[in-house]
């Protein structure tokens, strides 16, 4: 998916893409222009590779959660609903909805 979710499958961590990894693209692809990451050398090629599935988890599960976070009851709906158990009601069945429309991977 990106190179950003490479590294930070590569790293265990999300790095600080301002600071610490800097990435570019000049149009013909992202590459990694500064690497000033302490705890891992800059990887080769193959390693950034052999993290590119766990990096395309990484984002998968980014994206799922976007989506979810974007349909989710507002903290509007969520306050309303600590006193009203009809509110409540609806709340969980739209949480649910989200989540079901959203599945996480297994």
């Amino acid at each position: 998916m990106s190179l950003s979710h490479t590294v930070e499958a590569y790293l265990g961590r999300k790095p600080d893409f301002l600071n610490e990894v800097i990435l570019q693209n000049d149009g013909d692809g992202e590459y990694i222009k500064e690497w000033g990451a302490k705890d891992k050398t800059e990887p080769t090629d193959s390693e950034l590779e052999s993290a590119k599935v766990e990096g395309d988890k990484i984002a998968t599960l980014a994206k799922i959660s976007n989506n979810r976070q974007a349909e989710y009851p507002s903290i509007a709906e969520l306050t309303v609903a600590l006193y009203d158990t009809d509110d409540k009601s609806a709340v969980e069945a739209k949480r649910a909805a989200v989540k079901l429309k959203y599945p996480k991977p297994a």
